[in-house]
């Protein structure tokens, strides 16, 4: 065992120090970012929150709600093709929202499925327990094989050199966060995890030194959680129970 004595931040070990502005108020703020991915060469525009592909959280309704105010959802994995067809032949739905997968031969099949209803979809979490995988990385890289023009996001991991694996396989957002979520119970179960902070720093700029992004998951729990991620470097923040 290697025992790192690195200090490792959480959300509730750091502060952000405030600094001049020329804003007067908190509503001239511009939440909207725009990116173009290193893989799928494929733009976006908008507010870069994405609510967490959870059961209760993750529905049609949450993405209706969410999309007024230009911001996007992973749906959770468990809706059926058809409601996935009907759900995605909306073209906002297509360039907002996200369709969430496992690594399973079934998973990808109803992938196919849906496409060969004639669905076109944008973007594509492919979302694991266990980033760490070697099988993982190589469905990553076939999947991007088979779908060139995809935004493929991929996860979760919390170190650099496994975001840079997955960037470098064919992911254009990396997922950052284990044992964080609200409902997780990783690392009560196995020991794994990492705090959300350092994990983030970390591995932004790892993706970010190869032209990639990253997606903060898990360990909001307020406005200010938002603040430090993207102060850390991540592109995106991915949220649940909050």
């Amino acid at each position: 065992m290697n025992i790192e004595n690195e200090m490792q931040l959480d959300f509730s070990s750091v502060l952000i120090k405030p600094k001049r502005s020329v804003l007067t108020s908190r509503s001239e703020v511009d939440l909207h970012r725009s990116f173009t991915f290193r893989n799928s060469k494929q733009t976006y525009y908008g507010t870069p929150i994405i609510a967490a592909n959870m059961d209760s959280i993750a529905t049609f309704k949450m993405a209706d709600a969410l999309a007024k105010h230009e911001m996007s959802l992973a749906l959770h994995k468990h809706y059926s093709q058809e409601e996935l067809v009907e759900f995605f032949s909306k073209s906002e739905n297509i360039q907002q929202h996200w369709y969430s997968m496992g690594i399973a031969d079934k998973d990808l099949e109803k992938f196919k499925a849906v496409l060969a209803s004639g669905i076109d979809i944008k973007n594509v979490c492919i979302d694991v327990a266990n980033g760490y995988q070697e099988v993982f990385v190589e469905f990553v890289k076939r999947f991007r094989e088979n779908n060139p023009s995809r935004v493929i996001m991929a996860g979760n991991v919390v170190s650099g050199e496994m975001t840079e694996a997955l960037i470098l396989a064919g992911a254009d957002l990396v997922k950052v966060g284990i044992g964080q979520g609200s409902v997780c119970t990783t690392r009560k179960l196995t020991g794994v995890g990492r705090p959300q902070l350092s994990a983030i720093i970390e591995c932004a700029d790892a993706a970010h030194g190869i032209g990639g992004h990253i997606c903060a998951d898990g360990g909001i729990t307020c406005p200010g959680d938002l603040g430090k991620a993207f102060g850390g470097g991540a592109d995106f923040v991915m949220m649940g129970g909050v």
